[in-house]
Order: structure tokens, then C-alpha cells, then sequence
């Protein structure tokens, strides 16, 4: 039951605008399939092998959204069925999610995942490398692929200044890229941030910890 209250709590916290991505990794088939019965269909992974490993165990309407940094090597893996991979941090990714869209005769949505935080462990483009990805998307390369937006994480911080500050960044680039041709998702927010996302322009939020639980990963 305390993943059902989680979950309601979060979801009454949310604009009806706001989309929730229930961020699942390290949690059980079992776990997803509650916040399913719940009517959540956006789920969240970091990792493909766990991702390919509770893919057949669930519903086949789940969409899916690979959000944690994706290997060149693993695109192949999940470019039959993944809605979404959030985690675009290169124009060699790109490129492979192209490729292997095509060979699936789909396209595959994606946001680009720019560097916002000031910590070093935190993957993501440039902003300027951002804005010329975009154009080379607009100029007709990457046929197969579609971009949607962005995505940015904001330094892991208690000083909610700079947390506003980044995701501040990251919308007025959103704002900017839309005017050459609109976007319609901008990715900011987890359990610990995700209302400052919000007020901050987020439209999407990725929620786990605060759903499912905290997990001892060292088991």
C-alpha cells in the first residue's frame, strides 16, 4: 500500500500538464505492475539490461523512457520498443539511434540531455552543442529519429538558488530552440527537486525514490 499512497500523493502534486515518468530502476516487476494497476504508463529506466530483463515481464502499452546514459553498444537492444531515450549526451548516439530506428522502420523519440549542474559526474551536451545538433536536425539529418525536447538534471544541492538557476538555463534554451520549431517536452525534476522544476517551466518530471522507494543498492 505505501507505493499506492506514494504514488496518489505525487500524482495530486502534479498539473494535469505535467507529465509523470515513474522512474523504476532498481525496483521489481511486481513493484511497476502496482503503479500500472494505478494507471501510470511511463516508466523510467537507467540501464538496459535491467530495462530488457522486466520488459517481457509487463504490459506491452507501457512507454518506456531510457533515462540514464546510454552506451552506443546497447542502442540495438531496445530500439524495437523504447518510447523515448531522454539521455541523448552525443552526436555519435544520435547517429546510432538513427541507424537502428531505420532498421526497425520507426522512429524513436529523443530529448537532448544538456549540462546544466555545475558537478562533474553529470552527463550532457553543451548548449552549444545542443543548438547545433538541433539544427543539423532541422536540416533534414537524423531522419529517423524525433526530436522532442530536453533534458537536465540540476546539481545535487540543498542551495535551491542555483537548482533554479540551472533549470532556468536549460527552459530558456527550450524557449529558444522552439522558436526555430517547437518542442513539446522539457525534462527537469526528480523526487528531491521536481516542484522548483516545475515552477521553473518543466513539463515532465522524472519521480522515483518518492514512489517506489529508496533501494539499498549495494544488495
Amino acid at each position: 500500500m505505501e507505493i499506492t499512497e506514494n504514488y496518489n500523493t505525487i500524482k495530486k502534486q502534479l498539473p494535469s500538464s505535467v507529465e509523470l515518468v515513474a522512474v523504476s530502476k532498481t525496483h521489481s516487476a511486481s513493484a511497476i505492475q502496482e503503479v500500472y494497476d494505478l494507471g501510470q504508463r511511463v516508466f523510467g529506466e537507467n540501464k538496459v539490461q535491467e530495462l530488457m530483463e522486466k520488459y517481457p515481464l509487463l504490459p506491452n502499452d507501457i512507454q518506456w523512457h531510457l533515462i540514464g546514459h546510454l552506451q552506443t553498444n546497447k542502442v540495438k537492444y531496445i530500439a524495437e520498443f523504447i518510447d523515448t531515450i531522454q539521455s541523448v549526451d552525443s552526436e555519435k548516439l544520435l547517429l546510432e539511434i538513427n541507424k537502428e530506428s531505420h532498421k526497425h522502420n520507426r522512429k524513436i523519440k529523443v530529448l537532448l540531455q544538456v549540462k546544466i549542474a555545475e558537478e562533474e559526474s553529470k552527463f550532457g551536451l553543451e548548449i552549444a552543442e545542443a543548438k547545433d545538433l538541433y539544427q543539423q536536425y532541422i536540416n533534414g539529418n537524423f531522419p529517423d529519429v524525433e526530436i522532442t525536447g530536453l533534458m537536465g538534471m540540476a546539481t545535487f544541492t540543498d542551495d535551491e538558488q542555483q537548482v533554479r538557476k540551472e533549470f532556468s538555463i536549460l527552459k530558456s534554451l527550450f524557449d529558444e530552440l522552439s522558436q526555430v520549431r517547437a518542442l513539446t517536452t522539457l525534462s527537469m525534476g526528480m523526487s528531491d527537486d521536481f516542484p522548483i522544476a516545475i515552477d521553473c517551466g518543466a513539463n515532465s518530471v522524472r519521480v522515483g525514490s518518492a514512489i517506489f522507494g529508496r533501494r539499498d543498492y549495494s544488495k
